[in-house]
């Protein structure tokens, strides 16, 4: 372990790159810090709300737990990493947007630049590779208001139109379903 436990908590914005791996409670209630990171422990990215998280080796159990917004991608190397995820409120999906898959690189990326990192290169020099093993943690609402954007912005809305729409029609979508 070359950083200790609740790294990151509650990050707002910036980026980090860490060639080793962390404690416990990494990037708990980030809400939009760019993080790559090369392993974790108990309780990753748990009530995150934004940001980007990318992990490239493994991760303790309750990955995700109460994950409400924001996106991480696990690079499950070994093909089990779905039963040490808490999917109550998120989905794990394949990464297969061109754009997020751009991200992602271009996080892995940065991540080599600043830290020299032997693991990210490796997974960069072998890309085609290895990219079929990252998961993509998604939480099941962000998804919904992700989608709903998209869908106004084909229809011609501007970014900060589509992003105002898409909100309004989920919050309220969620406040039928819970009976408000």
């Amino acid at each position: 372990m070359i950083i200790g436990n609740v790294a990151f908590y509650g990050a707002t914005s910036g980026e980090g790159y860490i060639c080793g791996i962390a404690g416990e409670r990494f990037c708990v209630r980030n809400s939009g810090a760019f993080v790559v990171v090369e392993g974790i422990g108990d309780h990753g990215c748990e009530y995150m709300t934004g940001g980007r998280v990318v992990v490239l080796g493994g991760t303790g159990r309750n990955f995700a737990a109460g994950m409400s917004g924001g996106l991480a991608y696990v690079l499950d190397r070994n093909g089990d990493f779905s039963r040490r995820c808490n999917i109550e409120m998120v989905e794990l999906t394949a990464l297969d947007d061109e754009e997020e898959i751009e991200t992602v690189k271009d996080m892995v990326f940065r991540h080599v630049e600043v830290t020299r990192s032997v693991r990210a290169t490796e997974v960069l020099v072998s890309w085609n590779e290895w990219l079929p093993k990252f998961v993509r943690v998604i939480p099941n609402d962000y998804r919904r208001v992700l989608e709903a954007e998209s869908r106004r912005r084909r229809d011609g809305m501007s970014y900060a139109q589509a992003a105002m729409a898409a909100f309004e029609s989920n919050s309220h979508d969620l406040a039928r379903v819970g009976g408000r």
